[in-house]
């Protein structure tokens, strides 16, 4: 449902003013002088994205903060504040009752923040008969010419991915460090033609980066780095660790569209940060492949799917 109402939404939507960059890319962009503005937001709710009565809240309220860096991280925008809006069950968590639960939330949200120089700016809070719902806008800022976006990869280019995947459901889900770092190292040397986060699986978000580069993918399914996490669920989920590194999702790591004559560059620049993994090319031929036997064969996508639950 979550693609085709995007869909409609962004065609819907070009009827209003416009901005430098609107629906459809990891967080929208206006523009500024010598700079941009990057602004994201998302939502979490209780029983799709984490289960309050099994979580320590403080751990939600990280997460909430650190998917909207994440955005950010994919924009190779540096995050500059937050606004946070808490709609709180009435009855609270258990023995926690609501302004207790809001002062956890609120509390893990300023140490993420203060941690990294971030303003909390504002936000809204209400109770309701409902679970446990969070939101947060967060807004960075970027240098005019070193966005990144989703629409520039091109045929040749390598697939990167900053690190291993599957198997989130295990912790990594609720506790990430969002790729700030990266962008830390290669903001402005021109490494990366374009970028997005795994939030969705690998195989969803590289067939939504294509798409928006009107380009294809061609996996090296052998290359894909693979969790341990994702190892240990395949002993007992009856999908192979590979199926859970290509579409379990929330891993948050960046996938990149990175020219091959700079892929020494940026291995050198991302020393000590991460290790980069070539795992694949984008190709002019539409559509996401892997090779199997020097042949070339079609990949379904296999990452979530918004209406379900994550847990």
């Amino acid at each position: 449902m979550e693609q085709s109402f995007v869909a409609w939404a962004k065609v819907r939507a070009a009827r209003l003013p416009q901005v430098k960059l609107g629906i459809g890319d990891d967080a929208a962009v206006l523009a500024g002088n010598t700079q941009d503005w990057v602004i994201t937001t998302d939502c979490l709710m209780d029983g799709v994205h984490f289960r309050l009565q099994e979580t320590n809240p403080r751990r939600i309220g990280r997460k909430l903060v650190n998917v909207n860096l994440s955005d950010l991280a994919a924009m190779a925008a540096q995050p500059v504040a937050v606004f946070l809006t808490l709609c709180l069950p009435d009855n609270g968590a258990g023995d926690m009752a609501a302004d207790a639960l809001a002062a956890e939330i609120y509390e893990a949200v300023c140490e993420v923040c203060q941690r990294r120089a971030i303003s909390l700016a504002g936000g809204d809070t209400n109770c309701w008969s409902g679970p446990l719902v969070l939101n947060m806008t967060a807004v960075g800022k970027v240098e005019n010419n070193n966005l990144w976006t989703r629409s520039g990869a091109k045929p040749g280019d390598y697939i990167v991915v900053t690190g291993p995947l599957g198997g989130s459901l295990l912790g990594k889900h609720l506790d990430f460090e969002p790729r700030l770092d990266v962008v830390d190292r290669l903001q402005g040397f021109d490494l990366v033609n374009a970028a997005m986060d795994i939030s969705d699986g690998l195989s969803t978000d590289l067939l939504r980066l294509c798409d928006a580069s009107r380009c294809g993918a061609v996996l090296e399914l052998g290359d894909i780095p693979i969790s341990p996490a994702a190892q240990q669920m395949g002993l007992s989920s009856g999908r192979s660790p590979l199926d859970h590194a290509l579409g379990d999702g929330e891993d948050f790591e960046l996938l990149l569209a990175v020219p091959s004559e700079r892929l020494l560059e940026l291995r050198q620049r991302l020393e000590g940060v991460c290790q980069p993994v070539v795992c694949g090319q984008f190709t002019s031929r539409t559509g996401l492949w892997a090779q199997d036997g020097g042949k070339f064969v079609q990949l379904t996508s296999t990452g979530y799917v918004h209406g379900a639950s994550r847990i």
